[in-house]
Parts: C-alpha cells; structure tokens; sequence
C-alpha cells in the first residue's frame, strides 16, 4: 500500500503570499496612477478650455449660451468670471467621479465584495436626495444660473422683490445688497424669476406730462431737441449706445398728456443718465414755457353766517 504524498502546502502559502505583497500593491497602486494621471489630464484640458474662453468672446459665448455685444473691460470680466465658475464646476465633478470609480476597483482589488456596496450607495443617494431636496435644488439652479450666465457679480438684479446689486454668487446662494444697504441671502433654489437690469445694455424711459392746453407738436420737437443735445454731450459720449426717440402720446391723463422719451444707454447708466435728461426737459419746457401741470382741486368755501341770513329768506 503506497503513501499519497503530501501536498505542497508551502508552494501554496508563497503564492498567495506573493499575490498580496506583490500582485495586489501593484495593481493598487497603477489604479491610483492612473487616477492622478486622467485627473491631470482632465484638469489641463479645462483650464486650457477656460483660457481659450476667456481670451476669446465668441467661444464664451458657446462656452455659456451667451455672447456679449462688446470685448468692454466690463464683459471681459464678466466672461472671465463666468469661465472660472465652469471651470471649477466642472473640475469638481471630475475629481469626484474618478475618486468614486477608482476606489470602488481598489475595493475590488482587496476581494471586497463590491455589489452590495453599489446597491447601498444607490439607496443611501436616494435618501438624501429626497432628505435634502432643498439642497439639491439649489445646487442645480446654480449650476445653470452660472451656465446660462442670467447674472453675475456686479449686476443690479430684481429676485423675489427685491432690487439690489449682486455682491457674490456661490452654487447654493446669492448675496444682494439692496440700495438701503440691506444684505439679502438668497439661496438659488427659491429664485423662480430674476430681472437683470445690467445685462448687455439698458433703456431709461422718461415720461413728461404737459398741459391739455399745450401743443403737442411744438412739446415733441422740443423734447428731440433737448433728448439730442444730450446725445451729442461729450460728458455723456459712449454712455447713450443710440440716439433717444420721442415716441409720442403714451397716456390721457385726468390732469395731463404724457409724453415717453426712450434712451438706450450702457447697463447701469440708465438712472444717471434718466436724472440728467429730466433735469434738462425740465429747464427747457419752463424757457419754452410750456405748462407741466399739477393735481389742481377746486375748494368751495361757504359762509356760515351768510347761509343763516339765507335760510329765513327761503322759508
């Protein structure tokens, strides 16, 4: 009766031995390489996309659905700013997406088992996507809030009633300070309309009310004489992108006619430039003589003494 030899039990320990000391650390770590190699990569490829942007206004424009109408320092900036704001956006995605795949294959380089995992992560997104949707919503409205470039830092915006200037914008709020000097915290998700009242160019809309009496020709002529001397003031040069219209009789009033007078001017010039052009029509109809009337009431007075002597008179 012959002795079945022994296994090789010592062969056996040095190879899975050597799989855990050399195999599995090698492949670990060309996983990780390989991550920081793609995310190097990756990030090169965006900045060298946000310094094409930023450099050049047609391809910002592409870049965020929005094109300017002019290379000014003001939008040159703003693109600028627009393009970082992506940049990073889109860098951070990256970096967590490869940091999930990668680790997940790590795990499954160590024998975890790997589907269990990918089920929980599934179920435990879920649940926070319904525990935090106010969260979620506003990360996503600012995500195409600066996509879509609706306003930026610096703008005078009108959100949820309130008129301000922009003073900072992050994915979850946006910080306005109204013109009494309020900071507003707002965050993105409950921004449902925003009016910008600085994006590309802006219009100042002047209404005058004159007289019934006054005539509406010689009032027109005089409002494109005076709306044309601020057109070609220096002081004002590059400020008014078109000349002003006089559109004519917007309104019968009770007590006037009123008249609209349109100025596209640079964004946030149009108040300055609506003070100016009212302080302007205002000198010239009182030189022109034309009546810019007022609420006028008739007062009847009566005389109490006088309405007793009357009385017996009547009877």
């Amino acid at each position: 009766m012959s002795i079945p030899p022994n296994p090789p039990l010592v062969s056996v320990s040095w190879s899975t031995l050597g799989e855990w000391v050399i195999g599995i650390p090698l492949r670990i770590a060309g996983l990780i390489l390989l991550a920081i190699v793609l995310r190097w990569v990756l990030h090169r490829v965006i900045d060298k996309v946000v310094v094409r942007a930023v450099e050049t206004p047609g391809l910002s424009g592409k870049l965020t659905k929005s094109a300017e109408a002019s290379d000014t320092p003001v939008a040159s900036s703003r693109r600028s700013q627009r393009a970082q704001a992506i940049g990073s956006l889109l860098k951070s995605i990256i970096t967590g997406v490869l940091v999930a795949i990668f680790t997940t294959m790590i795990m499954s380089e160590l024998g975890v088992n790997i589907a269990p995992i990918i089920a929980s992560a599934g179920i435990v997104g879920l649940a926070l996507g319904f525990g935090a949707q106010s969260l979620v919503r506003d990360y996503l409205s600012g995500i195409f809030m600066i996509i879509e470039d609706q306003y930026g830092v610096g703008d005078s915006i009108e959100v949820n009633n309130i008129i301000g200037t922009v003073e900072a914008v992050t994915l979850r709020i946006t910080r306005l300070r109204s013109l009494d000097g309020t900071v507003w915290y707002i965050p993105n998700g409950e921004i449902l309309t925003v009016g910008n009242h600085s994006q590309n160019w802006a219009r100042a809309v002047i209404d005058v009310g004159v007289g019934y009496n006054e005539d509406l020709t010689k009032v027109q002529r005089v409002l494109r004489e005076v709306s044309r001397d601020l057109w070609v003031d220096e002081e004002f040069k590059g400020q008014i992108i078109e000349e002003p219209e006089v559109t004519g009789v917007e309104a019968l009033a009770a007590d006037s006619i009123t008249v609209r007078v349109l100025i596209k001017t640079l964004p946030l010039k149009q108040w300055a430039i609506a003070r100016e052009m009212r302080q302007r029509i205002k000198a010239r109809l009182d030189y022109e003589g034309i009546e810019i009337p007022f609420p006028q009431r008739v007062v009847w007075h009566r005389d109490e003494k006088a309405a007793d002597e009357e009385q017996p008179a009547k009877a």
